[in-house]
Parts: C-alpha cells; structure tokens; sequence
C-alpha cells in the first residue's frame, strides 16, 4: 500500500507526483474530487495514479480522504477532468473498485463511441429483428467489443445484453448493456444515440454509465438503493454534479414521451412536449434538469439500468406502471420480453399530477 499524502487548505497535495487536485463540494453529505492530470495531444490524459486526497474542504468541515490507487489508466482528453469525479465516503477497498470500475467503463465507452461515430459517418444498413426492431452491423460490432472487454477486465461477474444474454446469470455482480441506445436514430442519421453500461450487484444498479458520442455527452451515477453497500450516492454530467428541476409543470417547461407513449399525450398538455427516440436519454433530462417529467412505454432492462442510479442520485422519483417492480433482477428469469412502463418525474409531488395530466 502506498503512503498516504495530504491535501493542504488549497486543495493541492504536497510533491508534484500526482498533479493539482480539486475538491468540489455539494454539501455535507457530498464532497467529490476531480483530478487534473498533464495532457499530451497524442495520448490524451494520462492519469498514472488515480488517488483520493486525505484532508478537509476549504471551510474545514467536511473531512476527505486520499489514497493512490496502482493502476495507471489513460483517459481520452476531451474528458479526462470531466470523469474524475467520485464519492469519498468509501472504504479504501471500496475505492480501489469504484476507481477501477470509472476508468475503465470511461475508457471503453469512449473507445467504443469513437468507431460508432466513424460508422455513423458512412454507411448504416440494418435489418429487422424478430422484435420489429432495427440492427446496424455496428450494434453487433459495439455488443461484441463492450462484452469481450467486459469479460476480460471481470472475469468474475456476469454480463446481459440486448444484442446477447437476456437471462441473468446468478452471480453479484453482473454488468448489463446496450451498445447503441437510439439505434432507429442513429441508423436514419439523427444525432441522438448513445452507449449505455450498467452494473447490477444482486438484481439492483449501483452504478451506471451512459456516453452520447454526437454531443460528447457522458454521465455516470452511483447509487447504493437497498443493496447494503457502503457507496455515497452521485450524479455527474461531463464531470458536472446534476440535479432535477424544482420548477412546476407549465406551458415553458417541457416534458418527455417515447414513440409509443406520445400516441397517449392529451391535447393539449401542460408542458411542451418532446419525443427524443432514445430511453435513456429520454429518462436521463429529467436527472439533468432539462424535462420536469418523462414516460416510457416499453423501456426493456438495459434501456434503463445505468440510467436507474443516475436518477434515484439526482433526486428523481420513478414510478412503476407495471405490476412488477423494474429491479432487482432475479437471476435465471429472462428478460428479452420484460417491459417496464414507467412516468420520471423531477419531484415526488408531480407522480400523481401528471399521472392525471395524461391519464395513466
């Protein structure tokens, strides 16, 4: 184990080894750290250990820790700073893992949404699934490149896939994916796709990881639910803290339904309304505070486990219209035909208000 250093009151630890360190705190219950480490053009930010500063916030009172963590990782430059941003209330284990499970899901998705981008550019044909649904050749080339890469990194832990797997194999710890999120978007050139990877420990989503390569979006979120796991809850876009909306519902503010669900949208409605042909991108603008509600129809589990952690963090409330529970997962069920209807809303006190809105 490394020896531990200590962040003085500006923020910055004593010696140069690991680079200038910034605190950014949201709170008693929240402090985060970002690291900004020296950039090469040609490799992006290397980051040769990732650590955790030991100390106290700039008004003294919300204690933090630091330790390095052995592993060096390189983070592509548009979001070396942006992604670096973790919950300290964790044990040393607890952060080697989370460290280690950010860099690399940062590093993958990123990786991954490179190629798409070159694809999305050039030629996109598909076929029908068995569903109704579109396939591109690049939503098996990213299901193939984000398993193998899964598999090898966590030999350990399961995996679930819309393009693979759709039973949950019973371990703790599976990973759950759908390699283009939107893929109706991105196989008519719209620009509204994304990679989304989740992690479910025993059935719930504690972390998710969602990363839109047209607008060079990513956000990830931590969130223990009822798991037992020591893990502070946090949301992040582009390395920012994100929070719902406390405006009420009215003819300026805008709301989000899904292909199917926009048929149900009475007229006329309370807000303005949106339709964004992707479901977690359709559910994640009420965790960025861009819609103050959203109602997907017939969103399947890898459309919203890694959104799942990120707005249960943001301060969403998900309300079930299904007669099931969306998690925890149970292993051995399948879920390739599993829906799980559900209305996002910015504040607990708007569920029954737009429940009325739009009859459901």
């Amino acid at each position: 184990m490394q020896d531990r250093q200590r962040v003085r009151g500006n923020g910055r630890a004593s010696g140069n080894r690991w680079g200038s360190q910034e605190k950014y705190h949201t709170g008693p219950a929240l402090q985060w750290l970002a690291l900004r480490m020296p950039s090469s053009p040609a490799n992006g930010h290397r980051i040769p250990w990732p650590v955790l500063a030991i100390g106290r916030s700039p008004a003294g009172r919300y204690p933090v820790c630091v330790l390095p963590v052995p592993r060096a990782t390189i983070v592509p430059a548009p979001s070396a700073l942006a992604l670096r941003c973790l919950p300290l209330a964790m044990t040393a284990i607890d952060r080697t893992f989370w460290t280690d499970v950010l860099t690399f899901t940062t590093d993958l998705a990123q990786r991954t949404g490179q190629q798409l981008l070159k694809d999305f550019a050039g030629d996109r044909a598909t076929t029908e699934k068995d569903d109704g649904t579109l396939l591109t050749q690049s939503d098996t080339w990213a299901d193939a490149t984000l398993r193998q890469a899964i598999a090898d990194r966590f030999p350990d832990h399961g995996l679930l896939s819309e393009e693979g797997n759709h039973d949950l194999p019973d371990q703790d710890w599976c990973w759950i994916i759908d390699p283009i999120d939107g893929t109706t978007n991105f196989s008519h050139g719209i620009p509204v796709w994304g990679i989304s990877i989740g992690l479910l420990y025993r059935g719930w989503p504690v972390f998710g990881y969602l990363y839109y390569p047209p607008t060079q979006e990513a956000c990830y979120g931590f969130w223990p639910g009822e798991t037992g796991l020591d893990l502070e809850p946090g949301a992040f876009l582009n390395g920012r803290p994100i929070r719902t909306t406390s405006a009420d519902p009215g003819p300026n503010q805008t709301f989000s339904f899904c292909t199917r669900s926009i048929e149900r949208a009475p007229r006329p409605f309370c807000c303005k309304i949106r339709a964004i042909g992707s479901a977690s991108y359709n559910l994640l603008t009420v965790a960025t505070g861009s819609m103050v509600g959203a109602y997907e129809l017939t969103p399947k589990a890898w459309d919203i486990a890694a959104v799942w952690p990120i707005l249960q963090a943001a301060g969403a409330t998900w309300i079930s219209l299904e007669a099931y529970p969306p998690f925890p997962l149970t292993p051995g069920d399948s879920y390739g035909k599993r829906s799980n209807a559900c209305l996002v809303v910015a504040r607990a006190d708007l569920g029954d208000f737009f429940r009325r809105a739009i009859g459901i």
